[in-house]
């Protein structure tokens, strides 16, 4: 095992391309943690969009390599395991060639799976099924997945369309096709802007709505929801109840992975990997399916992470080490 390590630190600057790469000596795993020799890295917007609350770390959520160390309290059946994992914004992250990770964030990837792909699913993959989980399962129900275009939305498709709900999609029309092919039945244009009036067809039609634009657009969905109905924001939140009390009796819902970093049990991480492991093995036998990749190699990481912020691209990017 080499003593020292290469990683991409966050000190300041004006955006990813200030990201410095680095030679460190090798962190050994605390107890209770792996060491992980990073395979891929996959990129997400959240890492760029914290930068500025990452000085001093590696940022990087999401990663796929080999376990190579084990801390104390730790068995040694993970030293050789493959493993996928989304990692705390309070730690040092996977923009490096060696990642110390809690042991109980780590996935086990299945032999049908590459590192590429394992990497690509942890924060899409696993945000979607929380999502997924605010809601009842009631099949034949219909759903809007409003921002279905992003790497949520795909995964949100295919999720919802195996437990039986009608799937409809807001995005841009060029997901149209893909997101038809992964389930949904119904696409509408969007987002909707602010001065756009609200469609008279989308109102008081769904059992759920899902927004993945941002919480005034969450808000404004409100509208589309039948009675007893649920929104659930994906990407920030609705600072306002999108009806008054007592009258379409609305359910409101925020997601956020990173909060069982901060506020989750045992109980909770058991069931989170174990559903993403399963979730794995289903990438891995082709029921559920991946998004188109971009691969890139580790020197143009900060690269890739303004091309990420620009969105000047189609599909997921992810780093080859």
């Amino acid at each position: 095992m080499n003593n020292s390590y290469q990683a991409w630190w966050w000190h300041d600057g004006a955006g990813p391309q200030a990201l410095t790469q680095e030679n460190r000596p090798l962190p050994v795993p605390a107890p209770g943690e792996l060491l992980v020799h990073n395979r891929a890295i996959g990129l997400n917007p959240v890492d760029w969009k914290v930068l500025d609350s990452q000085r001093g770390k590696v940022p990087g959520v999401d990663g796929a390599g080999v376990v190579i160390a084990v801390g104390t309290g730790v068995s040694e059946h993970w030293l050789g395991q493959r493993v996928a994992y989304h990692q705390s914004l309070k730690r040092h992250g996977s923009f490096a060639s060696h990642t110390p990770l809690a042991a109980s964030a780590a996935m086990r990837i299945p032999a049908g799976l590459d590192n590429i792909r394992a990497a690509a699913f942890p924060c899409p993959g696993l945000t979607a099924w929380q999502a997924l989980e605010k809601i009842p399962a009631r099949p034949g129900e219909r759903i809007l997945i409003s921002g279905a275009g992003g790497s949520v939305g795909h995964w949100l498709t295919q999720l919802a369309h195996r437990r039986g709900f009608i799937i409809e999609v807001m995005c841009n029309a060029r997901h149209r096709e893909r997101l038809q092919g992964l389930g949904a039945s119904v696409w509408h244009p969007g987002p909707l802007v602010n001065d756009t009036p609200f469609p008279e067809a989308l109102r008081h039609r769904y059992f759920a709505v899902f927004d993945a634009v941002n919480g005034e657009h969450s808000l404004r969905l409100g509208d589309a929801l039948r009675a007893n109905g649920h929104l659930i924001s994906i990407q920030d939140r609705s600072t306002d109840w999108p009806c008054p009390p007592f009258g379409r009796a609305l359910s409101l819902h925020e997601v956020a992975l990173g909060a069982l970093h901060f506020h989750g049990d045992d109980h909770d991480w058991q069931q989170l990997t174990r559903q993403g492991e399963r979730l794995l093995e289903a990438l891995a036998d082709g029921t559920l399916h991946g998004e188109s990749i971009l691969v890139h190699d580790f020197a143009s990481l900060p690269e890739q992470l303004e091309a990420l912020k620009q969105r000047s691209f189609s599909g997921k990017l992810v780093i080859n080490l």
